[in-house]
């Protein structure tokens, strides 16, 4: 005969082999339920581990694993000699006694704030929704690529090691760590850097690079230079740290480094922002003798340069040009990368390429925001650059961008030739298309969008001088990028007429 306790857990508790729950844990979750419910009251002597494997058909080890996991968690008391007895936690709160008056208002959390702050325009959020079938945006990579089973092995390798939990205790970086030393190696060999790790330092993204580049070097109303049509998240960092932003030309040469020498004088710039690589948006890329012209101007002008390199592995033809910051000898550059677009996002990471006084600098910042960052990712990266595999994961993704940037262009003849112009690009993700006449965007968005295929305010740009959309294609698929184009031209039509 059972007992009653072992005739309550016999017929509540039901498991099954499944690779996303462990058993013990099953286990675990239903008697912690039959103690909430009451079933199992306090005091309850629960069966013991031999019993209890036998009563469920588990393994004796995976009964101890429940016990341990109860007690663990506070619900149950394991005593010597004794036996395992059912605890009620205790409650980890205590109410506070409420005023007499507005008791109703305690019923909801309060919407609105009672004290004053001041809100950020400069930082309103840019993000649209939709559930189109097909989305365009500025030329991010597509996640499907991603070979999920080996992070999934990378990651849990990682977490087993036994330094990553004295790397987590230790109070401050003691010295330059393997990651450090890594990426410098492969900046070094991709981006013909001569660094070593005081010169660098990894972040989260390249949005956070900038902005600790940014509250390092901009005090308010600082004059800040970015291209005509420029970064909308960059332009916002900016804004937020109180820079008076000014734009300058950009033409099919790059931004215009003369204009800069025609209309501004020495001393009333901080900084210039450019992406010399792939201008965003237009994708142009700073020619050699402007890159030139604009670094033997920030020496004599005593400004600094941001150059932003956010795509720089994407290159399909030809070699990709070097970064400016590689033929600094003044020290004016200041270096923003990323690294890891091959992968999930959550192994994504930005860097900062700097003199060593800005990089110490702008590891005080970090120590604030973010003290350690993610040592799992970094461990992981380390172990993928060492052994080549990163090389390996790009060059694979390059050779389906590629061929879905000739899908893309093929596409864009066939619909848009004689209504649009676009240029081949050598590298990236997006493609920069021109209308040839001047059309409201913002009406073929909303046509398109009936049409299941989503624009965001993101990727239009639009003046007396400009009708073009950023149009990245490296989230879609040659079958979705064919679907999409014809649903793009389609309702340009239907906006003309």
């Amino acid at each position: 005969m059972h007992s009653p306790v072992e005739d309550i857990l016999k017929s509540l508790i039901q498991f099954e082999k499944s690779p996303n729950t462990s058993i013990y844990i099953q286990i675990t979750q239903q008697i912690i339920n039959a103690i909430q419910r009451g079933y199992l009251v306090e005091g309850t002597a629960l069966p013991g581990t031999r019993k209890f494997s036998t009563l469920l058909s588990i393994n004796r080890n995976t009964a101890v694993a429940v016990y341990d996991e109860l007690a663990s968690q506070g619900w149950v008391d394991i005593v010597a000699n004794k036996g395992t007895f059912v605890l009620k936690p205790e409650k980890k709160t205590v109410a506070i006694k409420a005023a007499s008056q507005g008791l109703e208002k305690l019923k909801t959390y309060p919407k609105t704030a009672g004290f004053p702050f001041q809100s950020s325009f400069h930082l309103a959020s840019t993000e649209e929704f939709s559930v189109s079938k097909y989305v365009i945006n500025d030329g991010q990579p597509d996640l499907r690529l991603h070979p999920t089973h080996q992070f999934s092995r990378w990651y849990s390798a990682s977490m087993k090691r036994a330094s990553l939990i004295s790397k987590w205790n230790q109070s401050q970086e003691q010295s330059y760590t393997t990651f450090s030393k890594q990426l410098c190696n492969y900046l070094n060999a991709t981006r013909g850097f001569h660094i070593k790790p005081q010169s660098i330092v990894s972040t989260r993204s390249t949005e956070m690079s900038l902005y600790i580049v940014s509250q390092l070097l901009i005090q308010e109303q600082d004059v800040v230079l970015v291209g005509d049509l420029s970064n909308y998240k960059s332009n916002m960092i900016f804004q937020q740290a109180g820079a008076n932003i000014k734009t300058i030309p950009v033409d099919a040469h790059g931004i215009d480094v003369d204009f800069i020498e025609q209309n501004f004088t020495k001393g009333s710039i901080r900084c210039v922002y450019v992406c010399a690589h792939r201008q965003y948006p237009t994708t142009v890329t700073l020619t050699a003798e402007r890159r030139l012209q604009l670094l033997q101007l920030a020496k004599a002008y005593q400004f600094a340069i941001i150059e932003d390199d956010f795509d720089y592995d994407f290159q399909f033809e030809g070699s990709a040009m070097v970064p400016m910051a590689s033929a600094d000898g003044a020290g004016v550059v200041i270096y923003l990368g990323r690294l890891g677009q091959s992968f999930f996002p959550s192994f994504q990471i930005g860097f900062v390429v700097a003199p060593e006084n800005i990089i110490n600098e702008a590891k005080n910042y970090l120590q604030i925001l973010d003290k350690q960052g993610d040592l799992i990712q970094k461990q992981i990266l380390t172990e993928l650059i060492a052994e080549g595999e990163i090389h390996r994961l790009i060059k694979k993704n390059i050779t389906i961008y590629k061929q879905r940037r000739d899908c893309l262009c093929a596409c864009l003849y066939t619909h848009f030739k004689g209504h649009a112009t676009w240029q081949v690009p050598a590298g990236g993700l997006a493609v920069w298309l021109s209308f040839s006449s001047s059309i409201s965007l913002i009406k073929l968005a909303e046509k398109a969008k009936t049409h299941n295929l989503f624009l965001p305010k993101t990727v239009l740009y639009q003046n007396k001088d400009v009708c073009a959309i950023r149009l990245g294609f490296g989230h879609l698929n040659e079958t979705e990028i064919e679907a999409t184009i014809a649903i793009l031209k389609q309702s340009f039509n239907a906006v003309l007429q």
